[in-house]
């Protein structure tokens, strides 16, 4: 059996050229369904009709308007063809909406199609023939050049069904659109249908879409499920790439949705205001375009205003090539790949276009020539050195894989090999299995992180170690899992230490001077012989001829090392002497049963000042549990 296929075909050419007759003609569909358009007798909005051919295939037909004040409109039916159906009016010959709509598929990157003579009944034979001589030369160096050009007439039926050979012949040439990419359809139309609600319709650009899907509107983070799918008008359980699909949106009112807007899974795309391109100037545009001019930036469905700044130039002249960044008006969501066309402000022509390459690009301080290169890698390079290059410029950072999704035009299988192949060759690393990091961000974090505890070593030689959080932050706040992974290989190479919250290098050993010896010990002497009733730290220190409190740096080594104990704010214990008093307090309590703050002062032989902070801190140690004033044993 063969598989089905579905192919797009768009109309282009000058307005009153019998584009949409011709569709009627071919279909039997009037693709003129405004009352506008009936009573002007002319297209206006994009139309839509298909063909049903032997062996599965169908061609769908986009019609689209031929009036210079309605380009805007055709551009946004144009972007998902496969196909180009240039329309020309044998009477007339080439036009000037002939030549914009000529430009316009070229720009777009359609990579074939045909020419149709319509109107041919109005024309004589020898004219038809130079008719076609004038389209040969105009099509030379375009993407149309050697195509079929196919004379009809609607009124006659003449070349009707070579039309229809030719097409057909064409549609089974063009390639299947990938669907092991996210699924994403750019919005041509959206309309209420009464007991079903909100309809939008558009050429599903690329993945597959089923009933009952999760998916959101962007830019406008609007949530909605699939409630039905038609394909040219048949209830259809999934639509795939390449079909004109009509999406029952089920929880978004109809304002909430406009043409321009993509459908895709939810958190698929990343609206952006800022996107690098290349950009082509098209050898006829009115004048050469300058660094912060505005203009109309089209990309899928949507048309969004823009400033233009030049990569490696201040201007472009008609006919160059080279790299622009466009700062958009209004959030747009495009992929990578996307090609998009530029009409100039006023007076409002097609100037140019090119292939979207960044739709998140990094800062760089220099731009001109750093900005160029990261440009021109992700233009030519091959798919791994261009997820490579993202992960580079995302730093320590790192990226997801759902933002690499969005950022690349690679579906999640092919991200995924091409991650696998990255990781194997060991230029990225894997923090979990959705989140990687590139190695030189990796090796600039370990010789950040060394530095840093160095630096702090030399600074404070009588700590133990850094907190594993402040130096955290000092390594520019790196992010907590990649910081983990680091730390857990540093340590498992025996470079650093962790002990609790410290982390030191594994080289750091304290040593002391016979001063600060001398004071260390007499420190340790003191509160260990004051065993209930210790001083205050500022106390104990003055004893030993030194000034300073609990901040002191000798005070806080015996702290670090657990050799003093903080029961209450400035009222510390030697750890020893805890032990015993615990385990009065407990032999007390196992022949008493219960223990109050008198009690505690008669068994310790202390004030009050003592016995509430003791009493409190084996509260907290779990030992004990208050009930009233007096505490029993716990458990």
């Amino acid at each position: 059996m063969t598989a089905a296929k579905h192919v797009v075909a768009g109309t282009a050419g000058h307005i009153d050229h019998g584009k949409t007759s011709l569709v009627k003609a071919l279909t039997g569909t009037d693709t003129d369904r405004l009352p506008e358009e009936k009573a002007r007798g002319i297209t206006i909005d994009l139309g839509f009709a298909f063909l049903e051919e032997p062996g599965g295939l169908t061609i769908e037909i986009v019609d689209v308007p031929g009036h210079e004040r309605f380009v805007k409109n055709m551009l946004a039916g144009v972007g998902g063809i496969d196909l180009a159906l240039l329309v020309i009016a044998a009477d007339e010959g080439v036009m000037p909406q002939t030549r914009e709509h000529l430009a316009i598929c070229q720009l777009l990157r359609i990579k074939s199609g045909m020419v149709v003579l319509t109107k041919t009944d109005l024309a004589e034979p020898d004219w038809v023939e130079l008719v076609k001589d004038d389209v040969a030369r105009l099509l030379a160096r375009t993407f149309l050049a050697g195509c079929p050009i196919v004379p009809v007439s609607v009124k006659t039926g003449q070349g009707l069904p070579e039309l229809r050979q030719t097409l057909a012949r064409l549609a089974t040439l063009v390639p299947g659109r990938p669907t092991d990419q996210t699924a994403r359809l750019p919005v041509d139309r959206v309309f209420t249908v009464k007991g079903f609600g909100t309809v939008v319709t558009g050429t599903l650009m690329a993945g597959r879409l089923a009933v009952d899907d999760r998916v959101e509107v962007f830019p406008r983070a609007v949530q909605a499920k699939v409630r039905g799918l038609q394909v040219h008008g048949h209830a259809v359980p999934t639509a795939q790439a390449g079909q004109r699909t009509a999406v029952n949106l089920q929880g978004v009112e109809r304002a909430a949705v406009e043409r321009g807007d993509v459908i895709a899974p939810p958190g698929a795309l990343v609206p952006t205001l800022l996107a690098d391109a290349t950009l082509e100037l098209l050898a006829d545009a009115p004048r050469p375009l300058k660094a912060r001019d505005r203009v109309r930036f089209h990309v899928g469905t949507h048309e969004v205003m823009a400033r233009v700044l030049l990569v490696d130039r201040q201007e472009i002249a008609p006919g160059d090539v080279t790299y622009g960044r466009f700062r958009l008006e209004a959030p747009v969501c495009a992929l990578p790949g996307d090609r998009y066309v530029i009409r100039s402000y006023s007076p409002i022509v097609t100037i140019g276009g090119g292939t979207v390459l960044d739709i998140a690009p990094p800062r760089f301080r220099r731009k001109g020539g750093a900005l160029a290169d990261h440009l021109r890698l992700l233009e030519t390079a091959p798919p791994a050195q261009v997820v490579e290059e993202h992960l580079r410029q995302a730093g320590a950072a790192g990226l997801r894989a759902a933002d690499l999704r969005a950022r690349t035009p690679f579906g999640p299988e092919r991200l995924r090999a091409l991650l696998e192949e990255l990781q194997q060759a060991q230029a990225v690393t894997a923090v979990d299995r959705e989140w990687y990091v590139h190695r030189e961000a990796s090796d600039r974090l370990r010789s950040q992180t060394l530095a840093l505890l160095e630096v702090f070593h030399r600074q404070n030689p009588l700590r133990g170690g850094i907190s594993r959080e402040e130096l955290r932050s000092r390594a520019g706040h790196a992010q907590e899992k990649i910081f983990a992974q680091l730390l857990a290989a540093l340590e498992a190479d025996g470079t650093v230490r962790s002990e609790r919250d410290q982390v030191r290098l594994a080289s750091h050993v304290i040593r002391l001077t016979p001063e600060q010896q001398r004071v260390v010990e007499g420190l340790e002497g003191i509160f260990r012989s004051a065993g209930a009733a210790p001083p205050n730290p500022e106390e104990a220190l003055g004893r030993l001829g030194v000034k300073g409190t609990e901040k002191h740096e000798l005070f806080q080594l015996l702290v670090a090392d657990r050799r003093l104990l903080r029961v209450k704010e400035s009222l510390f214990f030697h750890a020893a002497a805890l032990v015993e008093i615990q385990d009065k307090v407990v032999a007390y309590l196992k022949e008493k049963k219960e223990i109050g703050p008198a009690d505690v002062k008669d068994l310790l032989g202390v004030s009050r000042k003592y016995a509430i902070p003791l009493m409190e801190y084996f509260d907290s140690q779990r030992v004990t549990v208050r009930q009233g004033e007096r505490r029993i044993l716990r458990g």
